[in-house]
Formats: C-alpha cells, structure tokens, sequence
C-alpha cells in the first residue's frame, strides 16, 4: 500500500528495463545497470519490472535476467519469443511472470500481437512447459475476440492487449482503436482472464487506456526511460503511477 493507492490496488505499473539495457550496450559498458534501475522503479511504486530477452540480445542479457530474478521485491515479467531456447531459459530462471510475445529478428520494437490461432500447437506446448515449472503465462495479442477467445481455450490466466496501433493511431483513428481495446478488455474478462496492456504508451496517452476498468495492469518502458533522462528514474516512475491512478480513479467516481 502507498499514498498513491491508499486502499490498495487500484491499476498495477509493469516498468520495462530494456531500454537501460540498450543504453549500456551502445557502448559496451557496464553502466547504466539495469539491476540498479529496477531497484530505483520498484522504490518509486512499480508493481513488476518487465523485461525482455531478445534472441538477438540487442538489450538485456542473460545475465541481467539470472542477477535480477532473486533481488526484486516485487514481481519479474519475463517477456520471450517462443522459441525452445527461450522457454528453456525462461523454466531455469523460473520469473513469476512469462508473456510469450512475437519477436522478428529485423523489427526495432514489437510490431504486433502474437498469432495464438495460427501457431496454437507451438504455444501450447510453451505455455504447457511454462506452466509445469509454476510460472504464470500471458500472452501478448492483438484486442481480437478471436485471438482472445484462443487464448483462454488454450487454459492462460492473463493475456496483455498490444496498444500499439492505438498509440500511433491519428485524430481520425483514435477513437476506434481504444474503443478496440475497451471490447477486447470486456471479452477478455467475460472470459476469465486477467487483462493487461502496453506498448507505446507515454505520459500524454496512457490516461485513457489506464481509465478501462477492466484493465489490471499497463507494461511500460520506453518513456519511462526517455523520460528520467530529465526528471530522474524514481520520479519518471512516480509520474506514470500517478497519472495512471488519478485516470483509474477519476472513472470511478463519474461512473
């Protein structure tokens, strides 16, 4: 419980850590430490650090993944391609939280959700493994009802909705890719399952996705990162939060 949330839980913060991560390797150092970053984010009321290992390893390492699993506080969202290397990788270091996303070796960041209907057999047998070692799966899709309702026939308890076209979307668009997102959430729910979103998410954007009720928690990095360049990592974190809870709880009094 914090002075932000004084009656508990009102929307969970999952900061991403790569962009850290990518800092320090564009010049091979050994600075800034992601470790250190998610120390400072979960002091400032982040709720999970999420972070990604890329097959190309083009930010967080291995090592990042085995340093960080026993220090947090909190809750590591490991996000994975699905790919035997990385499920196996994902089962030894055992995060409480796996969301299986696409991954493309050429894209610069997550262009889309992942297709649960067309590669159903290879997912499952992820999620089936991910599961037998106790680790709670999400999957990263699309707010399709038919990719939703795909998820929760495979037996996932959460899945997170890419909010990517609603973030680069245009005045003329903008409308009906939340409104996408609000139905994805609501069916999503329907079905069960815990509802998360993110991607593309920044402090001018983020308050009408943070105000869909039946969202429980938003994924977000990049601002955040960008963001402390100016204002400091721990402030950076409380901004989000903040903005986050005053648009949660600003829907809950007009409802």
């Amino acid at each position: 419980m914090s002075f932000l949330q004084p009656n508990g839980p009102v929307i969970d913060l999952g900061v991403n850590i790569d962009h850290v991560a990518t800092l320090r390797n564009a010049r091979g150092t050994v600075y800034p430490d992601p470790l250190r970053a998610a120390m400072l984010a979960e002091q400032a009321g982040a709720d999970v650090i999420t972070l990604h290992l890329r097959e190309d390893r083009r930010h967080i390492k291995d090592a990042d993944v085995i340093a960080l699993r026993p220090q947090l506080m909190t809750r590591m969202n490991l996000e994975a391609a699905v790919t035997r290397e990385m499920i196996d990788f994902a089962c030894a270091v055992r995060p409480q939280d796996v969301c299986l996303v696409p991954e493309r070796r050429e894209e610069v960041t997550t262009e889309g959700g992942l297709d649960v209907i067309r590669y159903y057999r290879q997912v499952e047998a992820a999620v089936k493994q991910l599961q037998g070692e106790g680790i709670r799966v999400s999957l990263f899709i699309d707010a399709d009802e038919a990719q939703i309702g795909a998820a929760a026939d495979m037996g996932v308890p959460v899945i997170e909705l890419h909010t990517g076209r609603y973030a680069e979307a245009g005045e003329g668009e903008l409308a009906h890719e939340l409104e996408r997102i609000r139905a994805g959430a609501r069916f999503g729910v329907a079905r069960g399952l815990k509802v998360n979103a993110g991607h593309g998410l920044h402090y001018q954007n983020v308050q009408a996705i943070a105000a869909i009720a039946d969202i429980g928690e938003l994924n977000i990095g990049h601002a955040i990162v960008s963001h402390a360049l100016f204002a400091g990592f721990e402030n950076a974190v409380r901004e989000m939060k903040a903005i986050m809870v005053a648009a949660r709880l600003a829907t809950r009094v007009t409802a």
